[in-house]
């Protein structure tokens, strides 16, 4: 299995923004992950990426880096909303992260760039609320069948994960988020980033080097790069309980938790109905595989 070594250009370095500037964390290695926030592919990334910061994210620092097509995508070859379907269905089936493509004939999105600056917009509030703002836009496309270029979806996301309304609202259309959005799209375009999802691994020190693996791997093929670029096999970090996952992320599939923990999908499930007994958990119907919701404070009695 190869991956390629690739040259970070010095893009990113004209860009001002804190959120921006290279290796600005403590964290000795720092992975971009390119992605389409419409691409199932990169959803189905998701398992691994929470695998990877529970187990070592005390070691990097995560990036998402939109670079989806901003091209209408009614044009050409996506004037098939079958075939957009059937991608989809086939990807849900295959990796169980459910992704329901009736969408593209109930409620077909024309054109994602409002959704994509709309993930910038909420990462001018901090990284981690952009992160948590670009999963709740997927759960609201690929579960819900909702048109994320719609603004009032993006405002019911954006109130989910707590970002500031007044702020978003008005980020969304301001030059910060164009321009954020235009650094992605170069920064993809300069590494040469042809497919989704891709992480590039860097070292803080090594500025010039990256690993580039594009494309979806078992989850071992990732921790043997994090290795590489430390220089030794890292200890992975302990589980942290079933209950207190969920309750973090509060909507997770049971093919991440299989994932994380390291269970079978039906061992995930019977931990999960567990949970659902106490109260703690509701069950998210969807078209491939199983979802669920932490609803644990809205039960409790305290």
């Amino acid at each position: 299995m190869s991956w390629e070594r690739t040259v970070l250009m010095n893009s990113q370095k004209e860009n001002t923004s804190p959120e921006y500037s290279c290796f600005t964390a403590k964290k000795p290695i720092e992975i971009y992950v390119f992605i389409d926030p419409m691409c199932p592919e990169c959803w189905s990334l998701e398992p691994y990426l929470k695998k990877l910061s529970i187990e070592y994210g005390r070691l990097f620092t995560l990036r998402p880096i939109i670079s989806g097509s901003s091209k209408p995508l009614n044009h050409g070859n996506f004037d098939r909303p079958k075939k957009l379907k059937e991608i989809w269905e086939r990807t849900a089936s295959r990796t169980g992260m459910s992704c329901d493509g009736d969408l593209w004939i109930e409620n077909p999105i024309h054109s994602p760039i409002t959704a994509y600056l709309a993930i910038k917009a909420a990462e001018l509030q901090g990284l981690r609320y952009g992160k948590a703002f670009l999963r709740k836009v997927q759960e609201y496309l690929f579960l819900k069948k909702k048109n994320i270029s719609d603004e009032s979806v993006l405002m019911e996301c954006a109130k989910a994960v707590k970002l500031d309304l007044q702020e978003f609202k008005a980020d969304l259309y301001a030059v910060s988020a164009k321009k954020a959005l235009q650094c992605d799209i170069k920064l993809a375009h300069e590494m040469e980033i042809d497919y989704m999802p891709t992480m590039v691994f860097f070292h803080k020190n090594i500025e010039e080097q990256g690993i580039k693996i594009s494309g979806l791997y078992p989850y071992d093929i990732y921790v043997r790069v994090l290795s590489e670029m430390l220089d030794h096999t890292p200890i992975p970090s302990q589980h942290p309980p079933l209950e207190s996952f969920v309750r973090h992320y509060e909507v997770v599939a049971s093919k991440e938790i299989s994932v994380v923990y390291n269970w079978s999908i039906e061992k995930a499930e019977r931990e999960m109905k567990k949970l659902q007994l106490k109260q703690l958990v509701e069950k998210i119907p969807a078209k491939h595989g199983t979802f669920w919701q932490y609803v644990g404070e809205k039960n409790s009695h305290h």
